[in-house]
Parts: C-alpha cells; sequence; structure tokens
C-alpha cells in the first residue's frame, strides 16, 4: 500500500510538472503580450486592454522615438498632437495610479528597445516625493512583464490572467484583422469623467468639493524629505541617458485650491522635492523643466480640472504645447 501510494504520487508530480513545463513552454512562445520574447514572428501589438499590460508592446515599438511616461497625471496629454508639434513620434506610456518605481521599470524597458531615442518626456508628481528608498507603489503592477530577468518573466506567466491572454492571443492570430489596442496608448479620460458626472451629479460634487478643498500647510506623511531617494535614482538614471535624447520633466498642474500656501511647511517641502527632481534630471546635458505645479493665471479656473489632479483636454493641449516649446530649445 505505501509503495504503490508513493509510485503513484512520484507518478502525479512528474505528470504535473511536465504539464507545467508545457504550459510555461507554450506561453513563450505565444507571448501572450507582445514583449517580443518570443522567437515566433507574431504580429505586433496585444487586444484593447489597460496599460498595465499594454505598455510592453507599446514600449517596444519601433515607430515611437519619444515617449511620455507617469501616471493619470500625464495620461491626458495626446501623443498625437505632440507629434505633431515637435515632429517626433510620441507613444503615450503612462499608466494610472502609478509611482517612481513603475516610471523607472517602463523607461528602462523603453530604453532597451530604443537604443537612442529622440524625446523622453517624464512627469514626477507628488508620489515621487516619498522619504522611502523602497519607492513603494500604491498599486500592483507587472513588473515582472519588463524584468530583464528570463526567470522573472517565466514566473510571472505562471498566473491565470496570463493563460487566459495566451488563449486570447492564439484566437487573434486566427482572424485576418484582430482588434488591437491604440499603438500610442493615448486613452482620452475626459467622456469618463463627464460621463460619470452626469450619471453621479453627488459624486461629481464630491470630487468637485475636493478639488477646491485647500491643502494642509503641513506636508504629507513620509514626504517631507529632507532626501528623496526617487531623484537620487532618477539623477543616475538621467546621467545614463544618450547625449542625443532630449528629456523634458514636467510636473503637472493640480487644481489651483489645493497648491501650497506661501511660506507654509508643506510648499518648503514641494519645493524642495522639485528641486531635487530637477537637480537629478539636470545631471543629462539635454534637459528641460516644466514645473506646472504652480499658481499659473491660465490655470486659475477651478472648471478647467475634474479633481485635484486630473484636468481637462484644454489643459492637456497646453501642457502638450508647451512640451512641444521646450523640445524645440534643445534641438
Amino acid at each position: 500500500m505505501g509503495q504503490g501510494w508513493r509510485a503513484f504520487s512520484i507518478s502525479f508530480g512528474a505528470a504535473a510538472a511536465a504539464i507545467l513545463a508545457g504550459y510555461v513552454a507554450l506561453a513563450y512562445l505565444v507571448d501572450p503580450y507582445d514583449t517580443g520574447r518570443s522567437p515566433i514572428g507574431w504580429k505586433t501589438g496585444v487586444r484593447p486592454q489597460g496599460p498595465r499590460t499594454a505598455v510592453a508592446s507599446r514600449g517596444r515599438d519601433p515607430a515611437f522615438d519619444g515617449a511620455i511616461i507617469g501616471n493619470s497625471h500625464i495620461q491626458l496629454v495626446s501623443p498625437e498632437r505632440l507629434a505633431e508639434k515637435a515632429r517626433i513620434p510620441f507613444v503615450q506610456l503612462s499608466v494610472p495610479a502609478t509611482s517612481p518605481a513603475e516610471h523607472f521599470a517602463i523607461l528602462g524597458w523603453y530604453l532597451r528597445h530604443h537604443a537612442d531615442p529622440k524625446a523622453i518626456v517624464i512627469a514626477p508628481d507628488e508620489y515621487w516625493c516619498t522619504d522611502d528608498p523602497a519607492l513603494p507603489n500604491p498599486k500592483s503592477f507587472p513588473f515582472w512583464l519588463l524584468a530583464d530577468s528570463t526567470p522573472a518573466y517565466l514566473r510571472g506567466l505562471m498566473r491565470f490572467s496570463a493563460a487566459q491572454e495566451v488563449v486570447n492571443r492564439l484566437g487573434r492570430a486566427s482572424r485576418r484583422n484582430p482588434s488591437r489596442a491604440r499603438p500610442d496608448g493615448w486613452s482620452d479620460y475626459e467622456p469618463t469623467y463627464l460621463g460619470l458626472a452626469a450619471n453621479d451629479p453627488r459624486g461629481a460634487a464630491q470630487q468637485a468639493a475636493q478639488r477646491d478643498t485647500p491643502a494642509p500647510d503641513g506636508p504629507d506623511p513620509g514626504r517631507g524629505g529632507p532626501r528623496f531617494p526617487a531623484a537620487d535614482r532618477f539623477a543616475d538614471i538621467a546621467a545614463r541617458l544618450p547625449a542625443t535624447t532630449a528629456l523634458v520633466v514636467v510636473f503637472p498642474p493640480i487644481s489651483p485650491a489645493t497648491l501650497p500656501r506661501p511660506g507654509t511647511v508643506r510648499e518648503a517641502a514641494e519645493t524642495a522635492c522639485k528641486d531635487a527632481v530637477a537637480a537629478a534630471a539636470r545631471r543629462h546635458p539635454r534637459t528641460a523643466v516644466l514645473d506646472w505645479r504652480t499658481r499659473r493665471p491660465d490655470l486659475a479656473d477651478p472648471s478647467l480640472f475634474f479633481d485635484q489632479g486630473h484636468y481637462r483636454r484644454p489643459v492637456a493641449d497646453s501642457l502638450a504645447d508647451g512640451i512641444a516649446a521646450a523640445l524645440e530649445t534643445l534641438r
């Protein structure tokens, strides 16, 4: 009885290991998120999906010599408008609810697939002001998808969501014109916000109240400095950028009421953080810094913002034009 059970256990374990190895090999070949690791020449692009998983495909696309990196605070900047103004094809690699650790991972992935890009636009915000050297991220992110390590990537494929994408990609391969996520990555969130306001007036009123509530005079916990580890990391990255690449650092705007009051501890902490990030960026010789997180006459109208940090299309278009102008000075 004991020997029979032992033999069954060994056989069962061997079969399970073989099935798992077979799945991982298949997933690697299918390359469900179009990372370019598979030796098989699949069609470029992924099905319509969120930017967290689409970013791997977009970030390696050779069609784009410029990249916009950040979170939803820079997401509304149109890469098409910026490309037209700056004469550089841009891809939007911004992912909502991300922080510097994710931004650095995305930038690293983009640079691995673009040895000499023409331009990088990166948008530091309050999350960059953390004093935690671990650079914690508020929401989960598939770092494994952008990893240098093949074992880390293979481990990432061993999840149900990845298995679903394997099936989806095989299905897409059998269709002549499968739907594809927008290659340049732009997602216009304005209709979504307007729709939410129409369907949920109470929620819209709460957002407006948050937008118009003055910021406290003290800094947020863990963001007061004096050291800003994200800036330290960014300095090393900026110093290694190709000499021909233009780097534009954008501090994106927030609603006027939530800007820190002059002379407060909060203002001093934010200024120190922005100064540290700007100094880090200038380790690269071809750098411009745009600080739109200030009191600007063109941003004084609260209705230009949906909430504290999400603005409307007119602001996004003006910001795109400002970025293009900065890039022109770096030519």
